[in-house]
């Protein structure tokens, strides 16, 4: 072994070395799985140019079980395979990003230069022809286990002559011959392989000239499939397209229509980044700006089904497919893909389709969230806008970076806002009626007084027997909606009570915290030494993300609450409350208005805080999407019922309700914030009711965003 001395140092240089072993080893450990693997050949292929790849499984007496994969791209001279092909790791790609063919220009697809070690995972030995445009047609033979077994990678190499016979290509291309498979490749391993290639190419981009065509084990060319996606796969029940800024402020447009044809629904949504940071649970990860983001612009397309029996017969009829098949095809496509310059990153194995935890989010909210299997979502992003964007070495997920974290954010923001969209598009109208209307259904006085009309007519009693029977089926409804209606409240309880001991347990830890880090920062603040410093901020966030966990459960908590006393000054609850969002409401420069007059009402304080508390917090949060000299929070106190009770109004300058949520706001489950839980004002309404009050809203609001008002019974004197 060669070395070399530093005399000044004393210190001697001893070389490092590689094992031929690290062709298999970087091959089986950088490429998850076969079809991965597959898929990383197919992108060398797109990266070539090519308009069209074939994929054949075949299985010859002499040769045994082979993979081969031939494209017309533009295929390698002699010097690209001498100093680009055999260069592992080479930074070909990534200093020649670009490649053209005449007046057209691809962005490549691969950056890292170990793509072609997939040919390692897959097999034993390598057979390729490849020509370039002009250029003579090479043979390459590649034995992957004999390199292996080689001592020294010095005696490592790919033998390489003038294809001897005629070419294959019309003009230029590759031709890959994987002999000695070492994975099994059964007829369900190739459908996972076909489902996987149709996700490939994203339907963002206008990439008509780029097909691939799959042949299994006994079919013919003649039978070889073109990969296509259903028809329905473009056609979904919801759906929500748009983009994110350079700033992270996010504008779409939500779709719903129906399958078997009706009203179709459209709206323009849109959500600020400062109002995507309010909501990260976990700002420790990194130093999150609540300003911007830096992730960079990007586009979207996420598209939603409901899968239940019913759903998936509809579909199947309606677009001629097989029922059996739907779950199949939504599966296959399955999550959110993400495709930079037109081609997939991320996922590309069943193991890392849920990447962004949706199916972890749906068990956390009291309504419907979306689980990864209905859902098909694309996301473009490139690599001039995107740079911090990247997937791993092993393709199973993306680096982590802040970039990344708050490009996760957004994503699961309009995923939250198709979800809430979707929601109001679900409901049933029964199923939100007051309960007196739903008993009110219970009663027979409408059916007695006609038997008794009939009687009066000297009718016979058969003829009672359609008033029967129609009375009969309306139990029935009346029975259903009131069970669905009891079972709901009755998970809600369960719910309500595990909450209630969450949010004690949490409090009452992260108070001692709390003060414990005030005393320190008065005590030994401002910290000179940065590490301190930064251990501080990390653990001051750390409580402030438990707080706000605290919070998002809060509002169900709260059903179980106690009242202590029923005696409260209205106004310095307000300002109490005022205090407890100080940060926040200095943070988004709200102006808070507040009456100097004093006010006494028969309510419980902790009762009336939390009523107060979830309208401030609502306010402030969605004031966040307006500018920020425009940000008021105004309280309004009028008597009214003979100065027996106190109507208290709060209005805010943010961008308001929409006029079909004025009722749907204070429904169970409903909710536009992103992340929310949508019983914050269910609560709130059904306090004020529990006071013989009642909670409403108005469209438009008094200063133009929203205006929510409530009444409570004044505290009688003496």
């Amino acid at each position: 072994m060669a070395r070399t001395s530093n005399e000044k140092s004393g210190f001697d240089r001893i070389p490092f070395r590689m094992h031929p072993r690290v062709f298999a080893a970087l091959g089986a450990d950088l490429v998850t799985n076969d079809v991965v693997a597959v898929i990383e050949l197919v992108k060398n292929s797109y990266d070539a140019f090519a308009r069209n790849v074939w994929l054949r499984f075949r299985d010859d007496p002499s040769r045994g079980a082979f993979l081969e994969i031939e494209d017309d791209g533009n295929g390698m001279t002699r010097d690209i395979i001498e100093q680009v092909w055999c260069l592992v790791a080479t930074p070909f790609k990534e200093h020649n990003p670009l490649t053209k063919s005449g007046q057209k220009v691809r962005r490549v697809a691969g950056e890292k230069g170990l793509g072609r070690l997939s040919v390692a995972r897959l097999g034993e030995r390598l057979d390729m022809l490849t020509q370039a445009p002009g250029a003579p047609c090479w043979e390459v033979n590649v034995n992957w286990s004999d390199i292996s077994a080689g001592d020294d990678l010095s005696g490592s190499y790919a033998e390489c002559r003038s294809c001897p016979e005629v070419t294959p290509f019309e003009k230029s291309g590759t031709l890959l011959r994987i002999l000695g498979l070492k994975g099994q490749w059964d007829n369900d391993r190739i459908s996972d392989l076909e489902d996987n290639l149709a996700r490939l190419i994203s339907p963002f981009s206008d990439l008509g000239d780029f097909n691939i065509f799959l042949s299994g084990f006994g079919d013919s060319e003649i039978e070889e499939v073109k990969i296509e996606s259903p028809e329905f796969l473009a056609k979904p029940k919801y759906s929500v397209s748009g983009g994110a800024d350079g700033n992270g402020n996010v504008r779409g447009t939500y779709r719903f229509a129906p399958i078997s044809g009706g009203r179709v629904r459209e709206k323009e949504l849109k959500i600020a980044w400062e109002q995507i940071y309010d909501v990260i649970q976990d700002r420790t990860r990194f130093r999150f700006s609540d300003d911007r983001a830096s992730c960079g612009p990007f586009t979207f397309e996420i598209r939603a089904w409901d899968i239940a029996a019913d759903d998936t017969q509809e579909i199947a009829e309606r677009f001629d497919f097989q029922k059996s098949q739907v779950r199949k095809a939504i599966r296959a496509h399955k999550g959110i893909s993400v495709y930079r310059n037109g081609v997939l990153v991320l996922p590309k194995s069943d193991n890392a389709r849920d990447w962004l935890g949706l199916d972890l989010r749906r068990v956390s909210k009291v309504g419907t969230r979306l689980s990864t299997s209905q859902v098909v979502g694309y996301v473009s992003i490139t690599a001039e806008d995107n740079p911090r964007i990247e997937d791993t070495s092993d393709r199973e997920r993306l680096a982590s970076c802040i970039e990344v974290a708050e490009f996760e954010e957004i994503l699961k923001a309009v995923v939250a806002l198709l979800e809430n969209e979707r929601d109001e598009d679900r409901i049933k109208p029964d199923r939100e009626r007051p309960m007196d209307d739903l008993f009110a259904a219970l009663s027979a006085e409408d059916l007695v007084a006609e038997v008794i009309a009939l009687s009066d007519e000297g009718a016979d009693a058969s003829e009672a027997i359609p008033l029967l029977r129609a009375f009969s089926s309306s139990l029935d409804a009346a029975r259903k909606t009131i069970q669905e209606r009891f079972i709901y409240y009755s998970r809600l309880a369960t719910v309500g009570t595990i909450a209630q001991m969450l949010v004690h347990e949490i409090r009452n830890r992260t108070t001692a915290f709390g003060s414990f880090l005030d005393f320190i920062k008065n005590r030994f603040g401002p910290f000179k030494d940065k590490d301190i410093e930064e251990e501080f901020r990390c653990t001051d966030n750390a409580v402030n993300a438990l707080e706000r966990l605290a919070d998002t459960f809060a509002p169900l908590a709260s059903r179980g609450f106690r009242r202590r006393k029923r005696q409260s000054i209205l106004e310095d609850q307000i300002r109490d409350c005022l205090a407890l969002h100080r940060g926040e409401i200095e943070k988004k420069y709200v102006r808070c208005n507040v009456p100097d007059s004093i006010t006494a009402v028969a309510v419980d304080p902790g009762e009336l805080d939390a009523i107060i508390l979830n309208l401030v917090t609502n306010a402030v949060y969605w004031m966040g999407d307006v500018p920020k000299e425009n940000r008021e929070l105004e309280f309004r106190l009028i008597p009214i019922n003979n100065g027996e009770r106190v109507r208290v109004w709060i209005h805010d300058t943010g961008p308001g309700l929409n006029e079909e949520d004025v009722e749907k706001v204070f429904w169970p489950g409903v909710t536009r914030k992103p992340g929310g839980i949508g019983m914050g004002l269910t609560v709130a309404s059904e306090l004020v009711a529990a006071y013989g009050g009642r909670m409403s809203t108005k469209h438009p609001g008094t200063k133009g965003g929203a205006s929510f008002a409530f009444d409570l019974p004044l505290r009688k004197q003496g």
